[in-house]
């Protein structure tokens, strides 16, 4: 399993853990949908900028 996919299902076990934590606290179901694709956004964001390889940016 490539790192990509271990972070991006750890991102998502934290987002359903929140997601469950808010219907908990009785937060509306709509809020709670975007709170959750907040936080897969910026995981997928994250994931993609731990995992990509090593850049090819100007040199000095």
């Amino acid at each position: 399993m490539s790192n990509f996919a271990i972070y991006m299902i750890g991102i998502v076990i934290v987002a359903g853990a929140l997601a469950y934590g808010a219907y908990a606290l009785s937060v509306s179901p709509v809020w709670i949908g975007v709170g959750a694709a907040v936080i897969l956004g910026f995981g997928l964001m994250g994931a993609v900028k731990k995992t990509r390889g090593p850049s090819n940016g100007p040199r000095r």
